[in-house]
C-alpha cells in the first residue's frame, strides 16, 4: 500500500507542477484557445464534405443504402449548395488563427485586443508572398500557412502589446473627441511601427530566400519535417500517450496538447479531406496516419476509451456504488463525454485503472493503424464531430466504409476485454480493504 502512495505522490510532485504551469502559460493558452475558437467553423466546412460525398454523392454509402438516387433526379448538383462552405472555413483557417492568436494575448497582457488582432492580420498580409501577375495566392490562407500565422500572432501580440503601454508613444486626444477614434489614436504609433518593422523584415527575407519570403522558409525548414513527423504511428502514440498521463493528474489532456496537436496533424488533416472532396472517396488519401486515428479508434466514451470501462463494469463489478457511477455514465459515455468516469470512479491518480487507461488507446490505435495498412478499411478522411457514438466515427470518417464500422467493434470489445481484469482486481481490493477495516474495528472494540 505504501508503495502505491509513493507512486502516486511521485507522480503528483513531477507531473502536477509541469502540467498546471503549461495550462497557464499565456502563448500556449493563446495558441490552445484559437484553435478552439475556430473548431465549429472548420467542422462545419468538414461536415459539408461529408454531406456531400455521402448523402448527395450518387455512389455515396447513404445515398446507395436508400437509393437517393432515383428518388432525386441530379443529386450530384446539389453538392454545390454546401461545396462554398469549406471556402469559409478550412481554405481561410490561417486568417482566423492569427488574428485569434493576437488578440487572446493581447486580452491576457491588458492591451486592446481587438486592434492587435487586426493588426496581425495586416502584418500576416504584408508578408504573404506575391503570386502571379500580381494575383494574390490562396496557397498559405489556410492549413498550410499555420505556422506563419501562429508565429505572427505571437510576435504582434507581444510586441504590439508592449509598445502600446508606452507613454512616450500615445497620442492623447481631447476629450470630446468620439471613443472610437481615441481608442485608435491611442495606439497609432505602435501600429505603425510594428507594420513598418515586419515590412522590412520581410524585404530582407525575400533577398535571401530569393523571393520565398517567410511562408516559404518556415513551411520548408519546419512544417514540412513537422508534417512527416505527424504522418508517424509513433507520433500519434507518444502523443496519446502524454494526453492520457495529464487526465491521470486530473487535467484535461487534450486541452494541454491542443496547441502542439493541431499544429502537427492540421495538414495532413486537410490534405486528407481535400482528397476525399476531389475524388468522392478515402481510399487513397495521402496521410492515413493522423490523430484522426485516435478519435476513429481510441476514445470511445472519451479518453481512455472508458465507454469499454463502463460495459466492464456492468459485466464484471459486483460493487455497487461502481455500478451506480457506470449507470450515470452511460448515457453521457455513449457521446463520449466521461468527466463523471474520471473523477467519479475515479481514474485520477487510482493505481489499479491506470494502466488499462493508458494502455487501451495505445492498443486500439494500432488496431485501427494495423487495418488501414493492410487495406482492410480506407484512412479516415472525413472530420467527424468528437460526440459521435464510438464505433460511428471510424464508420463516418471512411465515408460509409462497412468494414471501419466492423474494427470500431473489435476496438470496443478489446477495451471491455482489458479493463476487466483490472475491474475485478478493483472489486477484489475493496474487499480486502473492506475486510481489513472491518477486522480493525471489531480488535479495538
Amino acid at each position: 500500500m505504501s508503495i502505491m502512495t509513493s507512486f502516486e505522490n511521485g507522480i503528483e510532485r513531477l507531473l502536477v507542477p509541469v502540467a498546471t504551469k503549461l495550462n497557464s502559460q499565456r502563448h500556449i493558452c493563446a495558441i490552445r484557445d484559437a484553435f478552439i475558437l475556430t473548431f465549429p467553423l472548420t467542422m462545419a466546412g468538414s461536415l459539408m464534405v461529408l454531406l456531400n460525398f455521402v448523402l448527395l454523392d450518387p455512389n455515396g454509402f447513404i445515398a446507395k443504402l436508400i437509393h437517393l438516387g432515383d428518388l432525386i433526379p441530379n443529386l450530384a448538383d446539389y453538392q454545390a449548395i454546401f461545396a462554398p462552405v469549406l471556402k469559409g472555413s478550412l481554405d481561410i483557417l490561417a486568417i482566423l488563427i492569427v488574428f485569434l492568436i493576437a488578440r487572446n494575448l493581447a486580452r491576457t497582457l491588458g492591451a486592446d485586443d481587438l486592434l492587435t488582432g487586426l493588426t496581425a492580420v495586416s502584418v500576416f498580409f504584408i508578408i504573404y508572398p506575391a503570386g502571379e501577375n500580381g494575383m494574390l495566392s490562396t496557397q498559405y490562407l489556410g492549413p498550410q500557412g499555420l505556422f506563419v500565422a501562429i508565429i505572427v500572432g505571437l510576435l504582434v501580440g507581444e510586441i504590439l502589446s508592449k509598445l502600446s503601454k508606452s507613454p512616450k508613444l500615445e497620442i492623447k486626444m481631447p476629450e470630446q473627441v468620439p471613443p472610437a477614434v481615441s481608442r485608435t489614436f491611442k495606439i497609432l504609433l505602435p501600429i505603425i511601427i510594428v507594420t513598418i518593422g515586419f515590412s522590412i523584415v520581410n524585404f530582407i527575407l525575400l533577398k535571401v530566400t530569393n523571393g520565398g519570403g517567410i511562408h516559404t522558409l518556415v513551411y520548408n525548414l519546419l512544417q514540412k519535417p513537422l508534417t512527416k513527423l505527424g504522418d508517424n504511428i509513433l507520433s500519434v502514440v507518444v502523443m496519446t500517450l502524454v494526453s492520457n498521463l495529464l487526465w491521470i493528474m486530473g487535467i484535461h489532456g487534450p486541452n494541454t496538447i491542443a496547441a502542439v496537436r493541431d499544429t502537427m496533424f492540421a495538414e495532413a488533416n486537410a490534405a486528407n479531406l481535400a482528397f476525399a472532396q476531389a475524388n468522392g472517396t478515402a481510399w487513397g488519401a495521402p496521410f492515413p496516419t493522423t490523430w484522426a486515428l485516435v478519435d476513429g479508434f481510441a476514445n470511445y466514451g472519451g479518453s481512455g476509451c472508458t465507454l469499454g470501462l463502463v460495459i466492464a463494469i456492468f459485466i464484471f463489478s459486483k460493487m455497487k456504488d461502481q455500478k451506480d457511477i457506470a449507470k450515470l455514465s452511460i448515457g453521457p459515455g455513449l457521446f463520449n463525454i466521461n468527466e463523471s468516469v474520471i473523477f467519479g470512479l475515479p481514474i485520477v491518480l487510482n493505481p489499479i485503472f491506470i494502466i488499462p487507461f493508458l494502455l487501451v488507446p495505445i492498443v486500439n490505435v494500432l488496431i485501427g493503424w494495423g487495418a488501414m495498412m493492410i487495406k482492410l478499411i480506407p484512412p479516415i478522411a472525413y472530420s467527424v464531430p468528437w460526440t459521435t457514438p464510438g464505433p460511428l466515427i471510424p464508420f463516418l470518417g471512411t465515408g460509409g466504409n462497412f468494414m471501419g464500422f466492423v474494427v470500431g467493434f473489435v476496438c470496443l470489445a478489446v477495451s471491455v476485454i482489458i479493463y476487466a481484469p483490472f475491474v475485478i482486481a478493483s472489486n477484489k481490493a475493496a474487499k480486502k480493504m473492506y475486510e481489513e477495516d472491518l477486522t480493525s474495528n471489531t480488535e479495538s472494540v
